[in-house]
């Protein structure tokens, strides 16, 4: 018998042997009297990200029309706000390279950094979240965890096909340290903290 056969089937032998031992506990380090909603705007504006706590959608298109005047092309991806590019209607996403203004509502935010975790279906079409010269996100303050260790532990997180974090507009500075915004996405996000 090789010293091959020799490991394997001690490991064979080993393996019926073994003691079950439970996922080591992970902790989530929350922090005492943390204002969520307080620590999140901080750090999203730190991000680029523009924060507004409204009471209606008109007031967040009100905002919208005045920040962004010449926006024609608008496709939403939440029913609360109606653009007038049906995102039901995209065969492909390239189809989404004119959004002026793309919208969708996020899953939820992590205070700790400022930003938002989206799905397939918060955007039903992927690009519109990466396409769209600007976005307006809208988010319920009843959705904000405190920071990576309690987002991870959110029931379903994993679920959906596609999710990724979204903190801030596009941003690099990689050429010569200057920071350039929207080189690969979106030139500005704008946060409605808005219940559902």
């Amino acid at each position: 018998m090789s010293t091959k056969e020799d490991i394997l089937k001690s490991v064979r032998e080993h393996l019926q042997n073994r003691e079950k031992v439970p996922y080591p506990q992970i902790p989530q380090f929350r922090k005492e009297g943390i204002n969520l909603k307080d620590v999140f705007v901080k750090n999203a504006t730190i991000a680029a990200a523009d924060c507004h706590e409204i009471q209606s959608v008109a007031e967040a298109q009100e905002i919208m029309k005045k920040k962004l005047p010449d926006a024609k092309v608008i496709c939403s991806a939440t029913p609360e706000w109606k653009g007038n590019k049906e995102i039901n209607a995209i065969q492909k996403p390239a189809d989404l390279n004119d959004v002026d203004l793309g919208i969708f509502r996020a899953e939820f935010g992590v205070a700790e950094m400022g930003m938002v975790w989206i799905t397939e279906r918060s955007l039903k079409v992927d690009a519109i979240g990466f396409l769209s010269q600007h976005l307006a996100v809208l988010l319920d303050l009843d959705d904000i965890t405190e920071n990576m260790h309690t987002a991870y532990s959110r029931p379903g997180l994993l679920a959906d096909h596609y999710g990724c974090f979204m903190m801030g507009p596009s941003a690099t500075a990689d050429i010569g340290a200057y920071l350039v915004r929207g080189a690969q996405g979106a030139r500005s996000l704008t946060l409605f903290l808005l219940k559902k």
